[in-house]
């Protein structure tokens, strides 16, 4: 069984009201659906945390292209793109 800890934190009279309408809604008490949230939001964080640090990664390994090369291959691509299309 998890342990579980005990916190207290205050929150708009609105979040409050909305926590119980959902809660009354889908059958679920405040604790799991606020549990719920918070555990989504963290895992959310951490992600994009960990996805900044390899991009800088990337970056400081030399591994990205330049936005006017970037721009000229979409650029390219579009272009034969439409070029495709307009000959169909």
């Amino acid at each position: 069984m998890v342990k579980k800890e005990q916190i207290s934190l205050r929150i708009p009279k609105e979040t409050k009201e909305k926590l119980e309408k959902l809660a009354e809604a889908t059958g679920r008490d405040r604790t799991f659906l606020a549990t719920e949230a918070l555990d989504q939001y963290c895992d959310t964080q951490a992600w994009q945390i960990e996805a900044i640090k390899e991009g800088i990664r990337d970056i400081e390994n030399g591994n990205y292209i330049e936005h006017e090369e970037l721009k000229k291959e979409w650029i390219l691509k579009r272009e034969n793109y439409l070029g495709r299309v307009s000959e169909a």
